[in-house]
């Protein structure tokens, strides 16, 4: 019997540890999410890629100020989140997150996660500059050849009420169903 409450203290304990450290994780990932939404943050990072899109290109290889750009970009960001980080949470470690991030990384959000990538995956950093160029410049990908709007009536699906181009290169809804 001694013995059966013994391993009941040990998984109490266990659980207490594991739900302590899932919270510390859970508020911390928090608290990035709030620094990185903040108008000081968001405009730091904008005058960043502001500053160097204009060295990026869609190749396959790599210009050597890349790296330079990479490691100003990961020493400025990070800093900057850790030392958010650190006002707001008592005994703050990054290298302690970094540990648990590590292990936790899809219970993350999508948009937190490519951020943070961004700091330890070149490409991931790389492919943000890109699409910050893209937006910039107007050559992201043009989707306006898959819509297609007429105003003639003579082509007209009556099961759905839309307009079907003759022309266009898809087949309109199918009338089976």
């Amino acid at each position: 019997m001694a013995g059966l409450q013994s391993l009941d203290l040990e998984e109490d304990l266990a659980v207490g540890r594991s739900s302590r450290a899932d919270a510390k994780f859970d508020t911390t990932v928090g608290h990035i999410e709030d620094i990185v939404m903040e108008e000081r943050f968001q405009t730091m990072q904008r005058d960043f890629k502001e500053k160097y899109y204009h060295h990026f290109t869609d190749e396959e290889e790599n210009k050597l100020i890349y790296m330079d750009i990479f490691k100003e970009y990961v020493s400025q960001i990070e800093h900057y989140i850790q030392d958010e980080l650190k006002k707001r949470i008592p005994g703050f470690s990054m290298e302690e997150f970094s540990k648990s991030l590590e292990r936790r990384h899809d219970q993350i959000g999508g948009d937190i996660l490519e951020m943070l990538l961004s700091f330890t995956d070149f490409l991931a950093f790389k492919q943000m500059f890109l699409d910050y160029k893209a937006a910039k410049e107007g050559t992201g990908m043009d989707l306006s050849d898959l819509l297609t709007i007429t105003s003639s009536s003579a082509n007209k699906d009556d099961s759905q009420g839309m307009q079907i181009d003759p022309d266009s290169p898809r087949e309109g809804p199918s009338k089976q169903r």
